[in-house]
């Protein structure tokens, strides 16, 4: 489907790629990874056609089309987010006027035996076979559900796209991506802007695309859930794995080793070869072979290894100030700005040591929640309590304002660093992807990533007892997030953290709160215990069943179900009934035989290794029924409240 040959760029005497080549197939779901400033932006940008390479080509298939989300682009701000969106169908409406202009001139023709006759009827079907496969059937529902899966309300339909943040005009621009449907995905750092729901509803999305997706992302477990092979930019050379993430990761290293192994061989090589060079270069009785060794040497192929520090970076918070056992005491807290009202509710108590995510939809009050733990925001109803001896350290989203744009950066850690940390401020600088000359660059020209970073590894070095994260991981990659779980989960203070990022929460908190529907509900258990509660891996599911899908006819009835819909709703209960039934029935011949088992087992007097395979896949078999049953016994209670 597309085909990079042999490319090459270079910036002056410096390589970026060296002949990459590969191929993209249709349906492929490639990660593409490397260390920052591999070129994986600049790759992308190759394939668009928005920057030439120096050489090599890239060749694309005639039929293919490309859908691209940069890092940053312009959004259009003179619409409605519904008539935003409803742009992506630019080519399904110049087809549906093709189809009626056509079906027109056909109609009002009798020269029924000529060839301009048939070419007219041949136009027209390739015009509706076109417009069935963008999808011109059924674009307002498929515009509703790709809205909803990417977090917006209905109610926000109708806004116009200017009061929307930079967050979520991004999230307009990936739906109108998204209902494109192009031949292949390219998505840079596509789940920057989204919370947990949305991220899983674009893994199913793009799992069951019909096209290829090549992506970027610094998130594990979004690269794992959707992605079957990776492709590594390393030292200007592409490295093809037929694997997702982290099985990749495994291989690399392998690899790695390998190549270590190898280069090492080499070294001993040259470093023998030049030795007799230097012992004999002056001996006529030598110089043939002397003159044959600088040759060899000349013509040999240089192995490289790409730099890496393969030891992990002990970098720690300072020991916390001991304070108070009660660190916040939240009764009855509720916010609202004006009439609009964002949470109510919030009761709870944030103890010493714990470590806690704060998660929900973008809009729902987690940053507010946070500032308002700060002090910057006071509540509108209820009660926070900072207790004794706390003191906070907060990490913002925006930290621009919180550095001096005329310090280095360097400067900017020595000037809060005290103690024997003040030794370490390479190793930290260099763990945040500040290396070399990086050090001695002034803040104010630091890109907006570059002093998210920077500001992160300032909070390491002050000795506070709460800290207070807001989106800490969404300018690192993935080693800066490992150094950075790593420290906090070695910490001895208390950590509230609002994050998206499901493999930096795993194993960090063990206490959720879920803002949502203008409420704080607690989980006590790790993010995945969270999402298996919510059932979030079949959250498409769950949407359309929490608020059914607005109609003409829902809202000339004053919100109340039609008749056909009370039919189809009713339809569909019995269904799923008939799912849990059925699911139950399966569960019941399955216990009876695992029960026969056991009374086999209980009296048996050699072991039987036929048996016990059998039992044991019985029990994985249970297990499984197990979760269906769970899953259908959730629709249907869903499903019967509506």
């Amino acid at each position: 489907m597309i085909s990079l040959d042999n490319l090459s760029i270079s910036y002056g005497g410096w390589t970026l790629f060296d002949g990459i080549s590969f191929l993209i197939n249709p349906k492929d779901r490639i990660g593409l990874v490397g260390k920052n400033g591999a070129g994986k932006t600049t790759l992308l940008r190759v394939i668009t056609g928005e920057q030439q390479p120096t050489e090599g080509a890239v060749t694309i298939n005639g039929e293919c089309t490309i859908g691209y989300l940069p890092q940053q682009m312009r959004v259009a701000d003179t619409t409605s987010l519904i008539a935003e969106t409803a742009k992506a169908f630019d080519e399904v409406l110049r087809i549906e006027a093709d189809i009626e202009r056509l079906t027109s001139e056909i109609a009002s023709r009798t020269d029924y035996e000529s060839e301009a006759y048939a070419d007219l009827i041949h136009r027209l079907n390739d015009a509706n076979d076109r417009y069935h496969i963008l999808g011109g059937d059924t674009r307002e529902a498929d515009i509703e559900r790709t809205l909803l899966g990417l977090g917006f309300k209905r109610s926000d339909f109708e806004r116009p796209t200017r009061e929307f943040s930079g967050g979520w005009r991004m999230r307009i621009e990936l739906a109108k991506l998204l209902l494109r449907r192009p031949s292949i995905f390219l998505l840079d750092e596509p789940t920057n802007h989204l919370d947990i729901e949305s991220i899983q509803w674009l893994e199913e999305y793009l799992k069951n695309y019909n096209g290829a997706v090549l992506l970027i992302s610094h998130d594990r477990a979004f690269l794992d859930n959707v992605t079957t092979r990776t492709i590594e930019l390393s030292l200007g050379k592409a490295y093809d794995y037929k694997v997702p993430y982290s099985k990749f990761v495994e291989l690399r290293a392998e690899r790695r080793q390998q190549q270590m192994a190898a280069y090492e061989n080499q070294q001993r090589l040259i470093e023998k070869t030049e030795e007799f060079i230097e012992k004999f270069r002056y001996k006529p009785t030598k110089s043939n072979q002397v003159q044959s060794r600088v040759k060899q040497l000349e013509r040999l192929e240089r192995i490289e290894v790409d730099e890496e520090d393969m030891s992990r970076l002990n970098i720690k918070f300072p020991p916390a100030p001991r304070s108070g056992q009660i660190v916040a005491d939240i009764k009855g807290v509720g916010k609202a700005f004006g009439d609009k009202r964002i949470f109510a509710g919030a009761e709870f108590t944030i103890e010493r040591g714990q470590k806690i995510a704060l998660v929900g939809r973008n809009g729902e009050g987690k940053t507010t929640f946070a500032r308002m733990l700060i002090g910057e925001l006071e509540a509108t109803e209820g009660d926070i309590k900072v207790g004794a001896n706390v003191n906070i350290g907060y990490y913002a989203q925006n930290q621009d304002d919180l550095m001096d744009g005329e310090f280095t950066v360097f400067d900017t850690l020595d000037r809060v660093a005290v103690g024997d940390i003040r030794t370490r401020l390479r190793d930290i600088l260099g763990a945040f992807l500040f290396r070399g000359e990086d050090i001695d660059k002034k803040v104010k020209v630091l890109s907006g990533g570059e002093r998210s970073r920077l500001a992160m590894a300032r909070l390491m070095l002050e000795p506070y007892n709460l800290l207070i994260l807001d989106e800490p991981t969404n300018h690192m990659d993935m080693r800066s997030k490992d150094i950075l779980k790593n420290a906090l989960q070695k910490y001895d203070g208390t950590v509230v953290v609002v994050s998206h990022d499901r493999e930096f929460l795993d194993g960090l908190v063990d206490r959720i709160y879920e803002f949502r529907d203008g409420g704080v509900r607690e989980y006590l258990g790790d993010i995945w215990y969270f999402l298996e509660k919510r059932k979030v891996e079949s959250l498409q599911e769950i949407e359309r069943k929490e608020r059914p899908v607005a109609t003409k006819a829902v809202e000339s009835n004053g919100g109340k179900l039609s008749y056909e819909q009370k039919k189809e709703q009713e339809k569909l209960i019995r269904k799923l009934r008939k799912a849990v039934e059925s699911v139950e029935e399966e569960l019941a011949k399955v216990e009876k035989e695992i029960l026969d088992y056991d009374a086999r087992f209980a009296v048996a007097t050699e072991y039987n290794a036929d048996d016990y395979a059998k039992y044991n896949a019985l029990k994985e078999q249970y297990d499984r029924l197990m979760h269906e049953w769970e899953k259908a016994s959730y629709e249907l209670e869903i499903t019967e409240q509506q």
